[in-house]
């Protein structure tokens, strides 16, 4: 895959780097490009210092007529964003379906996930809560010196990161705006960001998006026990999606083989750890609060998977009824749990997310709310 060097000079952004290499999608021919762009970090363990953040682009060749938009991909709160949004499953791509229906998208992973930087505390196994420690062998190692109890990365240096690669997004396409697609914590993220900068984003989509009604304003205190990053095994991941399972054949087995070995591919050195594991930050997370959800205008779509049990469909609900713009739609999706774009009734929330792209609307409606799939 050649690789070229490109200098960006912007407020948080010193440079990137790109690569690229062809992908198919279904009969459609699409171009997967690697991104990196550099951030001045405020996050405790690193501040001061240039982390990369990776983005994925997936997007047409290139071509006479201008892209539709463009979109960017916000992820949650374990699973990196090329592992969630660009599985290797062929046509389980949500990215790669709004590709091929003429949008340049994007991915990023967030400082500690994926192949974006990880802060050295990440490569000590010492840093993870006891239980998880047990997972990979060390409980009982008397060498562990963890570091004091608090969580890796605030919500703030999240949203600089999102501006720091919209910034680079609108200069690399010439655009005003960018379109913002979050799943899970990637809620918070992407919600809380568009409530900062609500004139660089153009539409919201957000799948099982982790609002409630009791977040802080500010920084909460943390418990004693709050640690720095945590873990997730095959087993644990398997058990989190089949508790959340409701319907015959909900998903596909080779689906859950394909997530998870992506999962592995994108953290060398948890696949390491006991039978393989992911690692992620612990995050703060504060400030989209009810307040401020109530004062959003940007047209945002919602979606609930009907049986998901991490983000229940009446916190969703919750989002809706609170959210101040007059342009928002609320899905609730049949026969799908937390991970519905890896689900067989994903069609549905693919082709609304096209049409609310499109024109701001799902089934021709502006706002209200849609059961889907059932």
């Amino acid at each position: 895959m050649k690789r070229v060097n490109v200098i960006a000079v912007l407020s948080l952004v010193v440079g990137a780097t790109v690569g690229g290499c062809a992908h198919q999608q279904g009969s459609e021919q699409l171009v997967a490009t690697d991104h990196y762009v550099n951030v001045r970090s405020s996050i405790p363990e690193i501040a001061g210092q240039n982390t990369r953040i990776y983005v994925r682009e997936r997007s047409r060749p290139a071509r006479a007529d201008a892209p539709k938009g463009v979109v960017l991909f916000v992820h949650g709160a374990g699973t990196p964003a090329a592992v969630a949004f660009d599985t290797s499953r062929p046509d389980y791509s949500w990215m790669a379906y709004l590709a091929a229906a003429g949008y340049d998208t994007f991915a990023m992973d967030q400082t500690g996930y994926g192949r974006s930087t990880r802060p050295a505390a990440m490569e000590d196994p010492c840093n993870l809560p006891p239980k998880q420690r047990a997972e990979i062998g060390r409980a009982g190692d008397a060498s562990c010196k963890p570091m004091p109890p608090r969580h890796l990365t605030p919500i703030t240096s999240e949203w600089e990161e999102i501006d720091a690669v919209v910034e680079y997004l609108k200069k690399l396409r010439g655009v005003k705006r960018v379109s913002l697609v979050a799943w899970s914590r990637g809620g918070p993220r992407a919600g809380g960001y568009a409530a900062l900068h609500p004139d660089k984003v153009e539409r919201l989509i957000m799948l099982a998006p982790a609002y409630t009604r009791a977040m802080p304003a500010t920084a909460p205190k943390l418990p004693a026990s709050a640690t720095l990053m945590n873990i997730q095994s095959r087993a644990s991941f398997i058990a989190n999606w089949d508790r959340q399972v409701g319907c015959a054949d909900q998903y596909e087995a080779a689906t859950l083989d394909a997530v998870w070995s992506d999962m592995l591919s994108s953290d060398p050195v948890g696949s390491k750890w006991g039978s393989g594991v992911r690692r992620a930050p612990n995050t703060t997370v504060w400030g989209w609060t009810t307040a401020v959800v109530g004062k959003s205008q940007t047209p945002t779509l919602m979606v609930a998977g009907e049986h998901d049990k991490q983000v229940v469909p009446e916190r969703v609900e919750h989002l809706y009824n609170d959210l101040g713009s007059s342009r928002k739609v609320f899905i609730q999706l049949a026969c799908s749990s937390h991970n519905a774009m890896w689900e067989v009734n994903r069609a549905h929330l693919f082709r609304a997310s096209l049409e609310w792209l499109n024109s701001g609307t799902v089934n021709g409606k502006q706002t209200g709310m849609l059961r889907l799939g059932y």
